[in-house]
């Protein structure tokens, strides 16, 4: 568990992954099936690239110097999220399950 993201383990639980994969499929469906909403949901998409680059860049000096209390976090929403795991299977199954 040394190297883990608890982001990237949350994504990766079946109930999670599942879910993400059905709006992303009724996302893409809305936007084939109506030009003015895919015209729309492009603009939206570039924005938030636009904005996340300039977050990151901007953030990057900050995130440098707390490197290591996210590291703590980190290890410590791991093992909370072991814990979740163990008490609550239905997390390893999909959603529609």
């Amino acid at each position: 568990h040394a190297q883990e993201n608890v982001l990237q383990r949350v994504l990766q639980l079946p109930v999670v992954s599942s879910t993400c994969e059905t709006l992303q499929r009724k996302y893409s469906s809305t936007k084939e099936s109506h030009p003015l909403m895919a015209s729309v949901c492009e603009v939206y998409e570039r924005g938030v690239q636009g904005a996340g680059a300039l977050a990151m860049w901007g953030m990057e000096p900050v995130v440098r110097r707390l490197e290591p209390q996210f590291a703590v976090a980190n290890n410590l929403a791991c093992r909370g999220l072991d814990h979740l795991e163990e008490k609550i299977p239905a997390l390893q199954y999909p959603v529609d399950k």
